[in-house]
């Protein structure tokens, strides 16, 4: 089991960055734990180019913030890229985070 430090981003409120355009507003905050499991798979589709979507797991040890805001939580950045969380599970005092594809927010 590999060990994982890095930031996870929270989706806090919604902002408007023009008038009728709300984005979501994006804290990161930096968390500690394992890589439970490492895999990735290509999505076959009707594009030229398949879709990486790696299916890793993250245990992160949660924080107070983290247990109350696990909902917001949009994406993971892991080796230098933000993954799209596809799946949070709370399972105190640990949350495992399921990435998908690339964070494009």
């Amino acid at each position: 089991m590999a060990r994982f430090a890095g930031y996870v981003g929270f989706a806090e409120e919604a902002v408007e960055v023009s008038p009728g355009v709300w984005d979501d507003q994006i804290v990161e905050r930096l968390y500690r734990g394992d890589i439970i499991r490492d895999s990735r798979r290509l999505e076959v589709g009707s594009k030229v180019n398949d879709d990486l979507i790696i299916n890793t797991v993250v245990s992160v040890v949660g924080d107070q913030y983290a247990h109350d805001h696990y909902y917001a939580i949009r994406f993971v950045n892991l080796n230098g890229v933000k993954w799209k969380v596809a799946f949070a599970e709370v399972a105190a005092p640990r949350i495992l985070l399921t990435l998908g594809k690339v964070y494009n927010g």
